[in-house]
Parts: C-alpha cells; sequence; structure tokens
C-alpha cells in the first residue's frame, strides 16, 4: 500500500479520534500478531530478549528492519509488514520508531500501539521543537556525522544509550549500529495513530537519550497506559520480561 492510498484508508479513523479515545478503558482487542519497530543507533536485532518472550506466549512477531532513511521510506516499510499480518495486530516501536508506529498505527490491522521510550508527536507536529521544550538530553551531543550518514559515538552509546548493560553486551551492539540519514529527523507524522488506537508507554527513568519528562508529557497527552523502569534508553534489552508483559498486555 503506497501513502496515497493509506490516507485515504484512514481519512475516517482521524474524523471518529475523539470517540475512539473514549473507548480505551475498554479491554483491549485480542491480537495475535506483533510487529516491532527499532529505532536510531540499532537495528531489528535490537528487539532480540523481547521477540521470544512474546512467541512463547502464542504470538507472531515480526521486527522489522528500519531503513533509517527518510521518514515516508520508514513509515512505508513499517506498513508493508504490518499489511502482511492476518488479523489484530499489536504495533510497537522504541526510540525514533514512536514516529513511525504513530503515522502507520492508523492501519485498519492495527489494534494497539506500544511506546518503550519513543518519541510520540501529534499529527504535523515538530517534534523537535517540542523535544527543545525539555532540557536536552545527554547522548545530542554524541551524534556525529560521516557527510549525511549519522551515529552515535562509541563513548555516548556505552554511557549515554545503553548505560544499564554490561559493557560487553553494550560494545556488541554498537558494533551492528545502523546510520541513519539527516533527511530522517526533518519528517513529520501525518497522522497520530495514538488519537484512535488503544496506547500503552514504557517510560525510561533513567534515559539520557529521550528526556523522561518529555517521555511521562507525550504518554500522559496520548492518555497511554504507562509504566515506569529504572532503566537506560534501551529498556527493550536491560528489563525484556516487562517490555513484553507489556506488549502483551496489549494484544489482550
Amino acid at each position: 500500500m503506497d501513502r496515497r492510498a493509506f490516507v485515504g484508508l484512514t481519512a475516517a479513523a482521524a474524523a471518529n479520534s475523539l470517540l475512539a479515545r473514549a473507548a480505551f478503558a475498554q479491554a483491549a482487542v485480542k491480537a495475535k500478531n506483533v510487529v516491532l519497530v527499532h529505532g536510531l543507533f540499532a537495528d531489528g536485532s535490537s528487539w532480540s530478549e523481547v521477540i521470544p518472550r512474546l512467541q512463547a506466549a502464542g504470538l507472531s512477531v515480526t521486527s522489522v528492519q528500519n531503513p533509517l532513511r527518510t521518514l515516508p521510506d520508514a513509515v512505508d516499510a513499517a506498513l508493508r509488514v504490518v499489511e502482511r499480518q492476518n488479523g489484530p495486530t499489536v504495533l510497537a516501536g522504541h526510540s525514533f520508531s514512536g514516529m513511525i508506529v504513530t503515522d502507520a498505527g492508523v492501519h485498519p490491522n492495527v489494534s494497539a500501539v506500544v511506546y518503550v521510550a519513543a518519541r510520540a508527536p501529534d499529527a504535523g507536529e515538530d517534534y523537535t521543537a517540542l523535544a527543545k521544550t525539555f532540557p536536552t538530553p545527554p547522548a545530542s551531543a554524541g551524534i556525529v556525522f560521516d557527510g549525511d550518514e549519522g551515529r552515535l559515538s562509541e563513548e555516548a552509546f556505552l554511557r549515554d544509550f545503553a548505560g544499564d548493560l554490561p559493557a560487553a553486551k553494550a560494545r556488541a551492539l554498537f558494533a551492528v549500529q545502523w546510520p541513519f540519514h539527516k533527511a530522517l529527523l526533518t519528517g513529520k507524522t501525518t497522522h497520530a495513530a495514538w488519537r484512535s488506537k488503544p496506547s500503552w508507554y514504557a517510560v525510561s527513568t533513567e534515559d539520557r537519550t529521550i528526556n523522561p519528562d518529555l517521555q511521562r508529557f507525550m504518554a500522559k497527552r496520548m492518555g497511554a497506559k504507562t509504566i515506569e523502569l529504572k532503566a537506560s534508553h534501551v529498556s527493550l534489552i536491560s528489563q525484556p520480561e516487562t517490555i513484553a508483559n507489556l506488549i502483551r498486555e496489549a494484544a489482550g
């Protein structure tokens, strides 16, 4: 499904968002599929600790390999996977991929959205401007560019991105870090799935990549079922059982 067809298919969802949000207190729709999306400084293997726990619960799980080029490219990659799912699907995103979840999550196959220390902008919102209303997290100073490609320096990765992991594990994650393109950071979401879908949010209280108070603000604004973890930005790796439990809850 291309983005033009996607926009037409989801117009009604935006018009009915207030009614849908009023129903959030109801039990989650039972889903048998989970689609996971990774953020910056990572690849699809960042969900490797969560995936077997979800599979053990009988869920069909797919981890998207986010191209990290532009936001439309990233949304399209997620939509192609969501489109293949047979029945209700939980769409979960970590870090930057909250942008992707927010946009792609209005697809009819998506029954719930889950944010793990993730961006959660409103439709058309300038996330960078929103983030600047909170203190800048330390990891921002560790981004280095090679032309149009950006990465997190090893020092910043170990200290500010994966600070609660054993050093050897954090270095292994650093070794598979996937570069992102500058154009990715300029994108704005077209839709806000959390306005029409039940939402869950895991706040990392020790996060040095996305300000924890910004996470709390976004979670409260969306009316998400929220948990707080004493974790670094990569709670999906340091506390995978808790994150898997949150996704299982969203799956009903």
